[in-house]
């Protein structure tokens, strides 16, 4: 009997998509099939494969009608959001327009007597893990500059996000790739990690969970295979005397709230100057009461269901156990009649929390934010910093200087000043501790998915 996956939908908890899953000889098979090809994609020259990529982000971008209540469907992400178009457009033509000179070949010398340089060359196929937060921009992060590099890609996608894997394929395929050197398969995770301890891939790239990080980092181990991991997070912000409060209690509690909190970069935690305590507390409430929780099908809906039952569980663990410790939520749920007890969560903003509570140490991955209030830059800093995760961390200040100091003393990925929850293409996007490891985007997003050759050529002498 044919092993299936079942995507269930977070909207009515119906099945929305079932797909079979490849059985171990099928899997092998696609990857030796990319393997074959990938020689010939390498040989194009790079502006016809920088062609054939943006003609296939094109082609996404001509199927959103279709992905927008897919997403919906899938995840639970309101369509009023329109999908992730802007931030893959983004990404795709930056990447494409410093290709040439990310991939250059760096030259030691060229002389009489020595030619000396070092290349970069495609590492082969590339495995792309993907998550389902955001199943567009994520995966495009790694499949981009890898096609554009000259690799061959095999995509796994999440389970709740089948039909976002099947999209990019399709796109690519019509934007000239082939069918050989993009595919999207449908993997369990003993195939998966088979595969990856088998040594088929030059480079698995992985965005989820820590649990599932280490179980990329156990496969791949004595194999010396390339590893990028993006995994959780728990990302602070801090208001510092001198801010624009109001433009803070935007930023952040946008960045807190966005997709029902299911952004790998979403703000978990915050901490506020005492002297702006109250006040940012009284805004972030009124805030969040703007907002509609609902079917995101609806126009008008502001704030979806979570991904899946399960991952609203652990956030109503979360709060739950912080306000048996004292904790005391501003939001009351019957506010948000939506909230079903199931994947429909209320938003909750928690004061009078302490680092002992797991809401503000383990990854919520939710709507739910605690906010504590800080004395000064010190505090902030040691409380920001104390957690297993570093993915960004953002500062809400006029002071560039004092951004800059109290960036350096993070542990973070990426330091954010008046903003947060966004990548930036042109630098790197990266993390430390149980974050993981590895770099996405800018130049170093190429070095992930290459490998240096180097040529020490000695000149006949006449």
């Amino acid at each position: 009997m044919t092993k299936t996956i079942k995507l269930i939908s977070p909207v009515d908890g119906e099945v929305y998509a079932e797909r079979p899953v490849l059985s171990g000889a099928e899997a092998r098979q696609a990857v030796a099939m990319a393997r074959e090809a990938q020689p010939a994609w390498a040989a194009l020259p790079l502006g016809e494969r920088i062609a054939r990529v943006e003609a296939g982000i094109a082609a996404l971008n001509a199927m959103k009608d279709e992905i927008v209540p897919e997403l919906a469907g899938q995840m639970g992400r309101p369509v009023r959001y329109g999908g992730e178009f802007g931030g893959v457009n983004e990404r795709t033509a930056y990447m494409a327009k410093i290709a040439a000179e990310a991939l250059a070949p760096t030259e030691v010398e060229d002389s009489d007597r020595f030619r000396r340089e070092i290349r970069r060359e495609p590492v082969g196929v590339v495995f792309v893990i993907a998550p389902w937060n955001y199943p567009f921009l994520t995966a495009v992060n790694t499949i981009v500059p890898a096609l554009i590099a000259g690799n061959a890609v095999i995509l796994k996608h999440a389970s709740q996000t089948l039909l976002a894997g099947e999209r990019l394929a399709q796109a690519m395929e019509r934007g000239g790739v082939p069918p050989e050197v993009f595919r999207n398969v449908v993997l369990d995770h003993q195939t998966t990690e088979e595969l990856i301890a088998e040594r088929s891939f030059g480079f698995v790239n992985f965005t989820g969970s820590v649990r599932g990080g280490q179980a990329i980092e156990r496969a791949a181990a004595g194999t010396f295979t390339a590893t990028g991991l993006e995994l959780g997070g728990k990302d602070p912000g801090y208001v510092r005397a001198d801010a624009d409060l109001d433009a803070a209690v935007d930023g952040l509690m946008d960045g807190a709230m966005f997709n029902s909190g299911q952004c790998c970069c979403g703000i978990e935690r915050i901490y506020v100057h005492e002297s702006l305590y109250d006040a940012f507390v009284e805004k972030a409430v009124a805030w969040v009461m703007q907002h509609k929780l609902g079917d995101p099908n609806d126009p008008a809906t502001t704030m979806g269901p979570m991904a899946h039952r399960r991952f609203a569980d652990v956030v109503r663990g979360q709060i739950a156990d912080a306000v048996a410790e004292g904790a005391r939520p501003l939001i009351d749920p019957a506010a948000f009649p939506a909230d079903d007890g199931g994947a429909y969560l209320a938003p909750q903003i928690l004061v009078d929390v302490h680092h002992e509570m797991r809401v503000m140490r383990e990854e919520s991955f939710g709507p739910v934010v605690g906010i504590m209030p800080v004395k000064d830059d010190d505090e902030a800093v040691a409380l920001m910093n104390d957690c297993d995760y570093g993915l960004t961390a953002s500062v809400w200040t006029t002071d560039t200087d004092a951004a800059l100091e109290i960036g350096s003393r993070l542990e973070t990925g990426t330091v954010f000043m008046n903003r947060c929850d966004y990548l930036d293409p042109a630098l790197c996007w990266t993390g430390c501790k149980d974050t993981g490891r590895g770099a996405a985007l800018s130049e170093l997003g190429y070095l992930a998915v290459t490998r240096p050759k180097s040529y020490h050529l000695k000149k006949v002498q006449k």
